[in-house]
């Protein structure tokens, strides 16, 4: 009875989220729900030194994100779960840090699948072993997602920095054979860059035998691109950029509203709460959880701004999305 009871109150929950975005369109924002999805950030750190990454571009002695706790607490991951668990479907545990550095990953996502979540993780892999394979997936973790972008060493090091291929491969395998009949659904994701163009084929060819059940290509967020970027596809088509008639690059357009900042919010190590990935600054931040709410940051007047904004004029984190 009262998981039937907890469906219908997220089954609501989502009804009323639509709803809400369905009428924004419309220039009528009214808010009565609360977040379908929650990204969390277990780690505020990571091993590898991506050039295109905030914390990769602190690894490697440049600016980055602001210092943060390093992980989340204890604390603050019972008050995300409390919170978010009965109206919310999905927890998502990755943000800009590397999860599985997180010594209790496997207990905070057997927490969220016993209260009911569909539960994702994304990972380098670097850190990955038989043990953290198996206590994965006895968890209860219903996907993963392993990021490779490339299948030579050249192509792969190019953008993961500091990282091993062969790490990244064998962790695959580990994963294939820890898993259960059906879960976790393994996906491996690539983003699309001109060191590792002519693999694409190869990857559409080799997923499987690698030992992932699905294979994704995403489009790479670059920053100084407008003079173009050695890391830019070579066909415009797999790129965010396009080249103007003044020879210079400019993000390509995106409709206005956002499904994604009426539906979830990222929370942070140190418990700040945000209202897509791309605030990797916190520079929109609704509050933070341990002062206030989820619900009241949810629908509060910081929120409700930054939607008015998203639907006008764009804030900037919005003008780098490419949903």
């Amino acid at each position: 009875m009262a998981a039937c009871r907890c469906i219908c109150v997220r089954i609501g929950n989502a009804l009323r989220c639509y709803a809400s975005y369905a009428l924004s369109l419309f220039g009528s924002v009214h808010f009565a729900h609360r977040p379908l999805f929650v990204s969390v950030e277990p780690a505020a750190v990571c091993q590898l030194r991506c050039p295109e990454c905030p914390v990769g571009l602190r690894n490697a002695g440049g600016t980055g994100r602001r210092s943060a706790d390093r992980f989340m607490s204890r604390e603050v991951w019972e008050r995300v779960l409390a919170e978010a668990a009965p109206y919310a479907h999905t927890m998502q545990f990755y943000f800009q840090g590397e999860p599985l550095l997180h010594k209790d990953l496997p207990a905070m996502i057997a927490q969220a699948h016993a209260a009911g979540l569909y539960t994702v993780v994304s990972t380098n892999a670097q850190a990955m072993t038989p043990e953290m394979a198996k206590a994965l997936v006895a968890a209860g973790l219903n996907r993963i997602i392993v990021s490779m972008d490339g299948l030579t060493d050249a192509s792969y090091n190019a953008y993961r920095v500091g990282g091993s291929l062969e790490q990244c491969k064998q962790a695959l395998r580990y994963l294939r054979e820890a898993k259960t009949a059906h879960f976790p659904l393994i996906e491996l994701q690539c983003l699309r860059l001109r060191s590792n163009e002519h693999e694409w084929e190869a990857f559409r060819r080799e997923y499987k035998a690698l030992g992932a059940d699905r294979l994704v290509f995403k489009t790479a967020q670059l920053y100084d691109y407008a003079n173009g970027h050695s890391l830019m596809p070579s066909d415009p088509r797999y790129s965010r950029y396009i080249q103007g008639a003044d020879g210079l690059f400019r993000r390509r357009r995106l409709g206005r509203g956002c499904l994604r900042v009426w539906s979830g919010v990222v929370i942070t190590t140190d418990g700040d709460v945000l209202p897509c990935c791309y605030d990797k600054e916190h520079a929109h931040a609704y509050g933070n959880i341990m002062n206030e709410s989820l619900a009241a940051l949810f629908s509060g007047s910081k929120a409700l701004a930054f939607r008015k904004a998203a639907l006008r004029e764009q804030p900037q984190i919005c003008q780098e999305c490419y949903k």
